[in-house]
């Protein structure tokens, strides 16, 4: 599977497993699944660490490969793709993920219940 990280879970992954399902701890260990995330999820967490809203290393962008994540860069098409979703949810950031999620036919692993309104199928 082809999973696309929402930027709390990520996060969880890294700081706090524990908050994870244990079908989503073995889903992000499992080797045959490939994981991603966005540069928008980049994004978010550097403009919430700006303004003392987050806490996270200064080294945390290189930590993420050698999770095995893999970047997803924000490409003019999951922009366009912004005009086919409904106004379920606000945020800027959740939306492009789920934009992303549906161009590249990703798995969003996500806990917010109004991006998981947008998944035409459960999340894990």
């Amino acid at each position: 599977m082809k999973l696309l990280l929402d930027t709390h879970v990520y996060l969880w992954c890294r700081t706090e497993p524990s908050r994870l399902s244990a079908k989503e701890r073995a889903a992000l260990r499992d080797p045959g699944n490939e994981l991603f995330l966005s540069v928008a999820s980049a994004w978010e967490i550097e403009i919430k660490r700006g303004i003392g809203k987050l806490d996270a290393p200064d080294d945390w962008m290189e930590r993420t490969e050698e999770f095995g994540v893999k970047w997803l860069p924000v490409r003019a098409e999951h922009v366009r793709a912004l005009r086919l979703l409904p106004p379920i949810h606000r945020d800027p950031f959740d939306r492009i993920l789920v934009a992303q999620s549906r161009i590249e036919n990703l798995l969003l692993v996500t806990h917010d219940p109004f991006v998981r309104r947008y998944l035409p199928r459960s999340a894990i």
